[in-house]
């Protein structure tokens, strides 16, 4: 009985000295599968990342639901997991919020990172040191985070550029700088989709993401 060997993915007698008709085309299939492979390893990632976005794209919009007052003041909090009292905020305590409610306290995270390359943050307020009282709820803070551990993603005149999760950031004009979260609604005509933020309204959804200049657009995920 002949010996067997493997080669290209069949197995072969060793006596046979012809030619197999198939050995091309299984080299062929085995080289379509290790495309389709490839390309199932670059894109199931962006399945995760997607969920994750849908995810803090509904997180964010629960807050909506709820009856904040917008409220600037500094306030001494706990560490970590701390928050300013129930009822009152600003636009970033909209992001903080949403990412909290899936398990990422950014109060944390920037803080450990902010420590950790204290140069590389702005310095604005004219701080010498962290403070986790503060630190994560200023929207250049948080960009500089995001540009450091998250995705920072092509700022555009394209609604379709922005998927739901997605964090914006703006410049209101005189130095003030804003941030929300890119919902999965969608304006009254469809054609944007609506931001999840606090201007001054409180913790709302409305159709603005192009009222203002846009200077950071990233998306985040631990």
């Amino acid at each position: 009985m002949n010996q067997l060997r493997a080669s290209d993915g069949l197995i072969f007698p060793t006596s046979f000295t012809g030619t197999y008709p198939f050995r091309d085309l299984t080299r062929y299939g085995c080289m379509k599968g290790l495309l389709f492979c490839l390309a199932l390893f670059i894109v199931f990632p962006s399945f995760g990342q997607n969920d994750f976005q849908d995810r803090l794209a509904d997180s964010a919009y629960t807050l909506t639901r709820q009856k904040v007052i917008y409220d600037p003041a500094y306030y001494r909090i706990d560490y970590p997991n701390g928050d300013v009292p129930p009822g009152k905020g600003v636009c970033t305590d909209v992001v903080i919020r949403a990412y909290r409610k899936l398990g990422i306290d950014l109060q944390k995270e920037v803080h450990e990172d902010m420590k950790a390359n204290f140069d590389r943050y702005p310095k604005s307020w004219g701080l010498k040191r962290t403070d986790t009282n503060i630190d994560h709820r200023r929207v250049p803070n948080l960009m500089t985070f995001f540009r450091r551990k998250g995705t920072v993603k092509p700022i555009s005149s394209y609604p379709g550029d922005y998927s739901p999760g997605d964090i914006v950031c703006w410049n209101l004009g005189g130095g003030i700088t804003h941030i929300g979260l890119v919902s999965k609604k969608r304006s009254a005509d469809g054609r944007r989709p609506l931001i999840i933020h606090n201007i001054g309204a409180g913790q709302v959804a409305e159709d603005m993401l192009f009222s203002y200049k846009i200077i950071g657009h990233y998306a985040y995920q631990k």
